[in-house]
């Protein structure tokens, strides 16, 4: 049985991970007859928004603490990611993917990515295994990957500062992957499109563990 780990970045669209994105995640690894385990950072989070409001309050919160929200505490800090125990690493999106996971919320394409973000995107890089993004979270691969393509939907903004960064932007308009062959890189836009229901970020991560797994 495949086991894929799936990296959070707390808990709530606008300062963590956006929760549908990541439970379709993992509902799609198990509908297809796969394990996951689920890892983040263990460090505070940029700031706390209160998302009745969409205004950022005075609390202080942790990633790793409030990722265990969604794994029903079945999460373990970042740095205990090892490559070779799994066979592919999964990002899914959330304001908290360009907040807490890499600063692209504040400083755009000047972005720097956390230090154990890259250091678990490079390892698993150098295994040969798989990488996933979906929604905000591929501009942390266009950082870290020279060349790479991937799909952010059809944000033209975003696309402009991924090319900024040296990736390759790829537009589209549905629930479709966009597979970078060269560096087995796998992307989907999930609420990246403006139009997107829950059903479509189903059909996004469906088809993204589809494509991983062929």
């Amino acid at each position: 049985m495949k086991c894929f780990a799936i990296v959070l970045s707390g808990c709530g669209v606008y300062d963590g991970s956006e929760i549908g994105e990541a439970m379709m995640t993992m509902l799609a690894l198990d509908e297809a007859g796969c394990r996951y385990e689920v890892f983040a950072p263990d460090k505070p989070q940029v700031h706390v928004v209160d998302h009745l409001k969409g205004e950022p309050t005075s609390e202080n919160r942790n990633v790793l603490t409030e990722s265990a929200r969604i794994a029903r505490g079945k999460v373990r800090p970042l740095t205990e990611y090892k490559a070779e125990n799994y066979d592919g690493l999964i990002f899914p999106g959330g304001f908290g993917a360009a907040k807490n996971l890499c600063t692209f919320a504040f400083d755009g394409a000047g972005m720097t990515v956390d230090a154990e973000v890259e250091r678990v995107v490079n390892e698993t890089r150098k295994a040969g295994k798989p990488l996933a993004a979906m929604c905000i979270a591929p501009v942390i691969l266009g950082k870290l990957i020279a060349g790479v393509q991937v799909t952010v939907g059809h944000d033209e903004a975003t696309n402009e500062a991924l090319r900024q960064m040296g990736a390759e932007p790829k537009n589209v308009f549905g629930p479709e992957v966009v597979h970078d062959a060269k560096n087995n890189v796998f992307t989907t836009p999930c609420y990246m499109l403006p139009d997107a229901t829950i059903a479509t970020v189903a059909a996004c991560c469906r088809n993204l563990v589809g494509e991983m797994l062929k």
